[in-house]
């Protein structure tokens, strides 16, 4: 995937949805956990050396798999690779709301989030919420628009 590098580091200096030093252990084989500020914003999951405030990577949530490992952790898995990124939390809690979040920020889970709020209310009003945007009825995020 491309991207630019400075935009992908000022959205990492957003405000996040998140954050948190977690441990983590990347997806090379002997790789070791090692500690890390881990930091959701919108759809992406950057981390960071503890002492530095540029990140080393990030993670763009789409089309992976997130799972809970062990009482306290979790992995992220993608979808079209064998990349798995291991993630270590203080407690079950934690592990919780992570997991929690991490799936609520991929783009697909709020495309789906809005087509079914945006039925909900029209069979509540009668009419479509976004019509008041400009949004015309062929230009609705249906997943059944969608054709190979």
């Amino acid at each position: 995937m491309r991207y630019n590098e400075k935009e992908l580091q000022a959205l990492s200096r957003q405000p996040a949805e998140m954050a948190a030093e977690l441990g983590m252990r990347g997806p090379k084989k002997g790789s070791v956990v090692k500690r890390r500020l881990v930091k959701l914003v919108v759809n992406f999951l950057f981390y960071f050396r503890t002492d530095e405030a540029e990140p080393i990577g990030a993670l763009l949530l789409e089309h992976c798999r997130v799972t809970r490992e062990e009482p306290s952790g979790f992995c992220i898995s993608f979808v079209d690779t064998e990349r798995k990124y291991h993630f270590e939390c203080c407690s079950e809690e934690q592990c919780q709301e992570w997991i929690e979040a991490l799936r609520r920020a991929s783009y697909e889970f709020m495309r789906r989030s809005l087509i079914f709020y945006r039925n909900e209310i029209q069979k509540m009003t009668g009419k479509d919420p976004l019509e008041q945007f400009g949004i015309s009825e062929e230009a609705r995020f249906q997943l059944s628009s969608l054709k190979a």
